[in-house]
């Protein structure tokens, strides 16, 4: 199974302002070939903090192809019925929860419940469960938490990271992985750089870092 993280950031590597405004961080020329992204997956999928700040569509319209899965992963199952990521457009739809919502499932909407850790669903629960309804190229759009578990826990193969000419001075990082001392600990990735017309795309090569994945079985509960 492929797994592609994407994001947005700026020069000082931010991703939106301290009241969490993010739109639009990139330009026309990154969200196309964001759109690309997508048209190139099976499925894409944001986390919950994603999902309530830009209420996404994650469809394909700004370029050709077909509309990837949607998937919200959602353990608290917050996100409202009305979330534009839910619409009845033919495409499938999960949403990934720890437990089953109180309220009504929206229309056609499969809901995936999984165990969690810590609080957590943890990344390689999402791939097998994912793995075990025939997705094999998945997106892991946003946002930043997110991404950053997914490559922590060995289960990015690439990471494209679309980098904007704006400074903030001050926000929301991009990253958020566990701290180190020293600079050696620190781990020099294979690198990749695209303009996009006043725009950086760094393709970044994670596939020495990615751990196996037992796709035999999954835990969610059926």
């Amino acid at each position: 199974m492929t797994v592609i993280g994407q994001l947005g950031q700026t020069l000082d590597g931010r991703i939106a302002t301290v009241t969490g405004h993010s739109r639009y961080v990139n330009g026309p020329a990154s969200l196309v070939h964001l759109h690309h992204l997508r048209a190139c997956v099976d499925a894409v999928l944001v986390g919950i903090g994603t999902a309530l700040a830009d209420d996404p569509q994650l469809n394909v319209r700004l370029t050709h192809g077909k509309n990837p899965t949607r998937i919200v992963l959602d353990p608290n199952a917050r996100l409202a019925r009305s979330a534009k990521v839910w619409r009845d457009d033919g495409t499938q739809r999960l949403w990934l929860t720890s437990n089953t919502p109180a309220a009504e499932i929206p229309s056609g909407v499969e809901l995936v419940v999984l165990r969690t850790l810590n609080g957590h669903i943890e990344p390689k629960e999402i791939l097998r469960a994912l793995h075990a309804r025939g997705l094999r190229r998945l997106l892991i759009e946003g946002g930043a938490e997110t991404v950053s578990r997914f490559m922590q826990a060995g289960c990015l193969d690439r990471l494209h990271l679309l980098v904007a000419p704006i400074i903030m001075g001050s926000g929301r990082p991009a990253f958020n992985l566990p701290a180190i001392q020293t600079m050696d600990e620190a781990v020099r990735l294979r690198t990749k750089a695209y303009a996009l017309e006043d725009e950086i795309v760094y393709d970044i090569d994670l596939s020495t870092q990615r751990l196996p994945i037992d796709f035999s079985n999954t835990s969610e509960n059926r």
